[in-house]
């Protein structure tokens, strides 16, 4: 992938299991970065992310979400990645299951540089072939051996 998503930390990268719910989805990711230090509540960090779907979906369609917080308990934009090959029903835009899952957890004051960084995630998922070799993964090896 040229190294497009290769600021993805390895132990923040799952894969959701075949028949996972949209929230079990989320948890899992948000239980990746529970090992972060730059998460000081992980609790807050998974109420938030829940609280951002209740008001409408980070589905965007094509078969990719980005759920994505802004929160004082978060110290450094982090980011976490899940693979669901199977797909899963996550009320996206075009009612598409989703395969590729990439939560963004920042800081109150960092818009900027969260932007930047969707934009960079956003050209590389737009890619159907950097897509579909994501989406096909299933272990957290073969996505890192893709990133």
């Amino acid at each position: 992938m040229n190294g497009n998503l290769d600021f993805i930390e390895p132990s923040q990268i799952g894969i959701i299991p075949a028949g996972a719910t949209k929230q079990e989805a989320l948890d899992r990711i948000v239980s990746l970065l529970s090992h972060n230090p730059d998460i000081s509540d992980l609790d807050a960090l998974r109420r938030a992310v829940f609280e951002r779907e209740a008001i409408q979906s980070t589905g965007l369609g094509n078969g990719v979400a980005v759920p994505h917080v802004r929160i004082p308990e978060v110290k450094s934009l982090t980011i976490a990645l899940g693979i669901a090959p199977d797909g899963i029903d996550y009320a996206a835009l075009d009612n598409s299951p989703v395969q590729v899952i990439v939560l963004f957890a920042t800081p109150k004051d960092a818009k900027k540089s969260y932007l930047s960084l969707l934009a960079k995630v956003m050209v590389a998922l737009r890619n159907r072939n950097t897509f579909a070799a994501l989406a096909s993964c299933r272990t957290v090896e073969e996505v890192q051996a893709l990133l």
